[in-house]
């Protein structure tokens, strides 16, 4: 391997490993989510009725975000004392080959209780894949990231999330509208899940070919700066920082799966929308999602990180009561309005966030810090959210109190930014 491609990638370069990574592994979670609304309550828990099916099955999704804050420790504690590209590579490896074989695991007719505790225990491992990945795709973007412009660097593995989810639910659109009902509950919701393995041998190639982050290796591997425990020093040195962070972006993760999953299930099983309808308008959300993450996160290094999480938080609270006003007109229009306006708050606070969380935590601990962060802000978000959701709707047979929850979770992340600091001018190097 020549100097050039050890010491200076390529912007290009950069922008494909740390993008590649996070849209193979959001991928995997997501097609996860979608299979949970979907079939998982049918195939895993027969015995419960149609509601408390859904939830058991959204109960395996929330032990993902379970496993990730320990994924994040994990991975933080190796990332910041060997290196992000170790853990990058590794997470991915983790979270694929859990993938590929949930869609091996036999239904709870052909092995019992032993398929959904099968399935539960993949799940976990998915969770910690994950729980590795955002961090250390986000450090590789912006600790590569030329001065000034690190929010748009940080836009690359910001992308993965839109790019994972569509892929994910076109195959699911493709898959259902090309078999029947009854083959796609017995076997073709597993395919997403087997593809998962060609991304994977993709997505590990082209990691294997990015050198250590310069950043990493002036301020840790050549000054002999790597913290002995990373997350007890995180917790001793900026501990309301870590607090406020990870506070501050449940809404994120709330909005999403809010959106992206319990929406899905609501609108299909509760309003009766077609399917097919419900993902078509998942998938051209997603992508207009996308570009405005990217958008806002290059925005983010012109006017600041915080500011437009602020605008993020008030415009979330204000589209809570809306989005659900517009899904119950049943109308294919309005539904893909309410859940694209919904997915763009989410990226107007998504994309700064990049960048936002690296800076906000010293080199030492860096990766710890930002992953915790991500990880922990995922429990509540997006594990607890769509459950939460799904029983407000059971118990009330009306989504009002679910607007409530999306409110008072704005709310808490707006509180939160208020104490926190505009970091885009920040020493990055420290």
């Amino acid at each position: 391997m020549t100097s050039a491609t050890v010491d200076a990638p390529s912007q290009s370069r950069i922008a494909v490993a740390s993008f590649i990574g996070t849209a193979i592994e959001f991928y995997d979670f997501y097609i996860y989510g979608t299979a949970a609304a979907l079939v998982f309550g049918t195939l895993f828990f027969p015995s419960f009725s149609a509601t408390a099916g859904t939830l058991a099955a959204l109960a395996t999704f929330a032990v993902g975000f379970i496993a990730r804050p320990l994924g994040a420790i994990l991975f933080g504690h190796f990332g910041d004392r060997l290196g992000r590209k170790r853990m990058l590579i590794t997470s991915l490896l983790v979270m694929g080959i859990s993938t590929v074989l949930i869609g091996c695991v036999p239904s709870f007719a052909a092995i019992g209780v032993a398929a959904p505790i099968l399935l539960a225990v993949l799940r976990f491992l998915q969770g910690i894949g994950l729980g590795g990945e955002w961090g250390g795709a986000v450090l590789l973007a912006t600790e590569y990231a030329p001065a000034g412009k690190r929010g748009l660097y940080s836009a690359y593995p910001q992308l993965g999330p839109a790019i994972g989810f569509a892929l994910g639910n076109f195959l699911y659109l493709v898959l259902s509208a090309s078999m029947s009902p009854e083959s796609f509950t017995s076997w073709g919701w597993r395919i997403p899940f087997w593809a998962s393995a060609v991304l994977l041998v993709v997505g590990f190639y082209i990691r294997m070919r990015i050198a250590e982050t310069p950043v990493f290796r002036a301020a840790v591997v050549q000054a002999h700066q790597q913290a002995r425990v990373p997350f007890l020093e995180l917790l001793r040195r900026q501990p309301v920082v870590l607090i406020l962070a990870t506070l501050s972006f449940i809404l994120a993760f709330t909005m999403f799966y809010t959106i992206t999953t319990f929406c899905l299930t609501y609108a299909t099983t509760q309003l009766h929308v077609d399917k097919t309808t419900m993902l078509t308008e998942a998938i051209v959300a997603s992508l207009l999602m996308g570009a405005a993450t990217l958008w806002f996160a290059a925005v983010s290094d012109r006017v600041g990180r915080r500011k437009l999480c602020i605008t993020a938080a008030v415009l979330s609270g204000i589209w809570a009561f809306p989005l659900f006003w517009l899904i119950q007109t049943r109308q294919p229009i309005l539904i893909g309005i309410a859940m694209t306006v919904g997915l763009v708050c989410f990226a107007l606070l998504y994309g700064p966030m990049g960048a936002y969380f690296p800076e906000l935590f010293r080199v030492r601990y860096r990766y710890s810090g930002s992953s915790f962060a991500y990880s922990a802000a995922g429990i509540i978000g997006g594990g607890i959210s769509p459950l939460i959701a799904t029983d407000v709707l059971a118990r009330t047979h009306a989504t009002t109190g679910v607007s409530w929850y999306l409110i008072g979770i704005a709310v808490l992340c707006l509180v939160c930014l208020l104490f926190m600091a505009e970091t885009r001018t920040a020493d990055f190097t420290e």
